[in-house]
């Protein structure tokens, strides 16, 4: 008996001294979803007693030592050396998240728990993000993205290429954030396609892609809307239209008859989104070429045109010399009646006050006709033809 009291009480002693503990705290974890979660406990001095794991929210007993208890295929438990209990959970998802126990079996019970935290990328949901929007020019538009994931994601737009986001008050920027994008009185420069991010630093962030397309009616603009062309010259016509749905585009002449395409006449169209660029070339000006032209541009919103008038102009010729666009030819008495033009009128005027003031005609310049010789009886002689036009009394004898 007293062999076995003593047994007994080196056993309760060596309990004592051997009393397993947690070494550690159990570590939170955060797994993406869909991927596997490990938590780890470390315990010390276990000796023969087990460590088990379960979920606190439902009580449930997962695994006990290294036997899986649930049902779970997911679960699964391994150890190193029996101090650090993993416990495995594959292709986690998100009902996984919650409180874990490590559990010793000893006399009362020893626990401690830990966090599973599943992450989820973000997801746009289809049923409540707008699709592709026709808007007319001048309206209001709201683009909407909605998505799930964990934690909430965040939303950004942005254009798909790269431009600048034009904004009610005049004012660009690069992106807009928040689940909706408001324009106010939308116009052809916010037409395009937007993206729709959403992200929540779990990868990958996802986009959806909206276009957005503004109808408007035709509008033409005209840079040259009189243009001079010599014969023979090859003359190129432009003008500028914005339309969309995207117009029909052509060239008319007189009483609105088509021009065709071919032959002397090549009518060229430059198209980039709802801009067009409308060129004419007359490859040799004939005088029948010569009048009015309309480039016109037409949809189903409207049409609109633009008025282009071709008049001639005459070559320069070598033997002339211009003044201020104004040609004078040197040659004949014409040059002498142009260059002296201004000194006629002034001797005209001394004419005329001598004449009124009952003076000789040949007396009113005397100091002219020392000086300038036989130039002063060619400008009397010029000068009282003058007389003869500005006094219609004085008329030609001719003989009887």
């Amino acid at each position: 008996m007293r062999r076995l009291y003593k047994l007994l009480y080196n056993n309760a002693i060596l309990s004592f001294l051997l009393d397993p503990k947690f070494k550690e705290p159990i570590t939170n974890v955060t797994a993406p979803v869909g991927r596997e979660a490990i938590l780890s406990c470390v315990v010390q001095d276990l000796a023969g007693y087990k460590v088990a794991w379960l979920r606190v929210d439902t009580q449930t007993i997962l695994t006990i030592a290294s036997h899986v208890i649930t049902k779970n295929h997911r679960i699964a438990v391994s150890h190193s050396d029996h101090r650090t209990w993993f416990l495995h959970i594959r292709e986690v998802r998100e009902s996984d998240r919650g409180w874990y126990m490590c559990q010793i079996n000893t006399d009362p019970m020893k626990s401690q728990i830990g966090y599973l935290e599943v992450v989820v990328p973000p997801d746009i949901l289809d049923y409540d993000t707008s699709t592709d929007m026709v808007v007319m020019e001048g309206r209001n538009v709201t683009l909407r993205c909605a998505a799930t994931g964990s934690p909430a994601p965040n939303i950004t737009w942005r254009r798909e290429d790269g431009q600048q986001i034009q904004l009610g008050n005049g004012e660009e920027v690069a992106s807009v954030d928040g689940p909706s994008f408001n324009i106010t009185k939308v116009n052809r420069l916010h037409m395009g396609s937007y993206l729709c991010i959403a992200s929540n630093g779990v990868p990958p962030s996802v986009s959806k892609r909206i276009m957005l397309t503004v109808h408007f009616p035709p509008m033409i603009w005209v840079q040259n809307q009189l243009v001079g062309a010599q014969e023979g010259q090859k003359l190129t016509l432009e003008c500028y239209s914005e339309a969309f749905p995207k117009s029909i585009n052509y060239w008319t002449r007189d009483q609105d008859k088509i021009v065709p395409q071919g032959g002397k006449y090549d009518p060229v169209l430059k198209d980039n989104a709802y801009k067009i660029h409308m060129k004419l070339t007359i490859n040799s000006v004939s005088p029948a070429d010569y009048g009015s032209y309309k480039c016109v541009s037409r949809n189903s919103l409207g049409d609109t045109d633009g008025s282009i008038k071709v008049y001639p102009i005459s070559s320069s010729n070598s033997s002339s010399t211009k003044y201020k666009g104004k040609a004078r030819h040197n040659s004949g008495s014409n040059n002498i009646l142009e260059g002296n033009q201004d000194r006629l009128k002034e001797q005209d005027l001394k004419l005329r006050g001598h004449k009124e003031n009952g003076g000789d005609v040949t007396d009113y310049d005397e100091s002219s006709a020392t000086s300038n010789g036989s130039s002063l009886l060619l400008v009397i002689l010029v000068a009282l033809c003058l007389c003869h036009h500005h006094h219609p009394q004085i008329r030609t004898l001719h003989p009887a």
